[in-house]
């Protein structure tokens, strides 16, 4: 009795020396800006579409993360493929798995003409942390049934909505938003202000928000913990740079 009440107390006592998002098994998401994110669980670290400081991210600092696991990417376009370190990066569509984890790419145009302008950009699906995860940052065309079916219903979107060449605009974002029936949303590629170029063609988030009535809108920071049980349904996340 007494050897298992000292198990059980230093048991306690190890754990309260764990971090936090450890104890938990949080999702950390940190944003860079443009379509650049970290995605970090006790796990895996994942890079999403480092970017060299040009076009609409060039008001903005250029990701410096080392001790990431991989990079993926929408493409090898310098704002969203930049890889200067020559790290672990998945940029092609195909099926992949990195240790445990099952990495999906689609391919979807990167712009409003099947990709004649700017080729085709890779949609990426995975799970982390239980969390089943979409980042199509780098999407701007349309998506067939096959792929809305491996798309559908993730945990955490993050889409394109700013508009221009390269981007959905807020109203074709909604309509995807609203065909795959995600319980989080993460915007990319919008005007946010003073860290957006003044010459990218990027509009803000206003008419996203105005097609998405039934989501609730949340402002932060730079950094959310998403807790894989608790978090939020319908909830839009817009990340300030």
């Amino acid at each position: 009795m007494i050897s298992q009440i000292k198990n059980i107390f230093f048991c306690i006592l190890f754990s309260s020396f764990l971090p936090t998002s450890l104890l938990a098994r949080n999702l950390v998401i940190k944003s860079f800006g443009h379509s650049s994110f970290l995605i970090k669980s006790p796990e895996k670290s994942i890079l999403l579409n480092p970017f060299k400081a040009i076009g609409c991210a060039s008001n903005l600092n250029e990701p410096k993360e080392a001790d990431v696991d991989f990079i993926l990417s929408s493409s090898r376009l310098l704002d969203e493929g930049y890889n200067p370190d020559a790290q672990l990066m998945f940029v092609e569509p195909g099926i992949y798995q990195f240790e445990d984890i099952i990495l999906n790419g689609i391919s979807v145009a990167h712009d409003r003409v099947n990709g004649r302008r700017f080729g085709m950009a890779t949609v990426w699906i995975w799970e982390q942390n239980n969390l089943k995860i979409v980042h199509m940052g780098g999407a701007a065309g349309d998506i067939d049934i096959s792929s809305q079916i491996i798309l559908a219903r993730p945990d955490v979107l993050f889409i394109s909505i700013g508009g221009g060449l390269k981007s959905y605009d807020g109203q074709e974002a909604s309509k995807i938003v609203n065909i795959l029936k995600p319980n989080v949303v993460i915007p990319v590629h919008f005007k946010t202000g003073e860290t957006t170029n003044n010459d990218c063609d990027f509009s803000n988030a206003d008419l996203f928000i105005e097609n998405m009535k039934d989501f609730k809108v949340k402002y932060i920071g730079t950094d959310l913990q998403i807790k894989p049980k608790t978090f939020d349904q319908n909830t839009i996340y817009i990340f300030s740079d």
